[in-house]
């Protein structure tokens, strides 16, 4: 347990930060899930404009620190590879 004012104070900051990167990894997670159910949906339309809301999203969390730079990357990549290998409509 902290004894120093200064460290519990740390320890409180960092049960803070914790809990507010757990609810925005949350947070990417749905987005990224909603771009999935649209295209498991085959409609492209929707699919693409999931995917034009979750993009900034994916960056927001990346330049934050929530997820790494690449695995931002990684994500976008492959979700823009499964919906233009979409049948059009």
């Amino acid at each position: 347990m902290a004894n120093s004012d200064q460290a519990k104070k740390r320890a409180r900051q960092a049960e803070k930060h914790r809990q507010q990167n757990t609810s925005k990894r949350s947070m990417l997670r749905t987005y990224i899930k909603k771009v999935v159910n649209a295209i498991i949906g085959g409609n492209q339309t929707d699919a693409l404009a999931a995917y034009q809301v979750a993009v900034p999203i994916i960056d927001q969390m990346a330049n934050k620190g929530i997820i790494h730079k690449n695995k931002a990357a990684r994500h976008k990549s492959r979700l823009n590879g499964r919906i233009r290998a979409m049948p059009q409509s």
